[in-house]
């Protein structure tokens, strides 16, 4: 564990969720195959329908539309809906269909697997100070078991604009009623979870899970108030 800034009192914690809590990597690359094998399956016209199309439909979209970046589920169905206008389908059954693509992607994306520590982390946290999760993906963590060490969960897009914005950080504190100095936030990335934590006023923990060197990483903008290795570090600050 190592300091950076002097630590004000912690009335509660919010958390990053993919990379922080869990290993998301292998998540992604599992739900990308399964939702993009179902697409390709849905029509006859799509079945040649390659990842580098898609990936070339979700860059347009985004030029087109910049404030979609804020939410990747819409972003990702409008991105099928679109593959889907243009093979050929009516906007009726492209809607239907792009529903029933992110349905597949929704089951496929929540398959995680929390470590233990996660669990006992979480659960020592959370009889003393209340958590939280803010997070810019779209993972449901009541389909993991996580939900219940969270007082309430906040999500880029229909929460406000992603990390690092500070839309939500504020909302938390809000809802919280605290002072944003006396929450930690906790992450793995050091621009959308420390600098966009520390900008807002709150506490950063920053979590380093790679061995990275905090003073040679191309992306630190802010030192975090603390940088840990081990998520149950954190029961020491407490």
């Amino acid at each position: 564990m190592h300091f950076y800034r002097r630590l004000k009192p912690i009335k509660a914690i919010t958390f990053d969720l993919d990379d922080t809590l869990y290993d998301n990597y292998p998540v992604i690359l599992k739900t990308t195959e399964e939702s993009h094998r179902f697409l390709q399956e849905y029509h006859p016209s799509l079945r040649d329908f390659s990842t580098a199309a898609y990936q070339t439909l979700r860059d347009r979209l985004l030029a087109e539309e910049p404030e979609i970046y804020h939410d990747v589920t819409e972003w990702r169905r409008r991105t099928v809906e679109q593959a889907m206008l243009e093979a050929g389908l009516t906007p009726a059954e492209a809607q239907a269909g792009s529903n029933k693509v992110m349905a597949v992607f929704a089951h496929w994306r929540s398959q995680i697997s929390v470590p233990p520590e996660t669990h006992t982390t979480l659960a020592a946290l959370a009889e003393r100070v209340p958590l939280v999760a803010i997070t810019n993906g779209n993972a449901e963590p009541h389909l993991f078991g996580l939900d219940g060490y969270f007082q309430f969960v906040l999500r880029a897009g229909p929460h406000g604009r992603a990390k690092p914005y500070q839309d939500m950080y504020h909302l938390a504190a809000q809802r919280l009623d605290l002072a944003p100095e006396n929450i930690l936030h906790v992450g793995d990335d050091l621009t959308t979870d420390v600098a966009g934590a520390v900008r807002c006023g709150m506490q950063a923990c920053w979590i380093n899970l790679r061995e990275g060197n905090l003073m040679q990483v191309s992306d630190a903008r802010l030192l975090p108030h603390v940088e840990i290795t081990q998520l149950a570090s954190l029961t020491a600050l407490l």
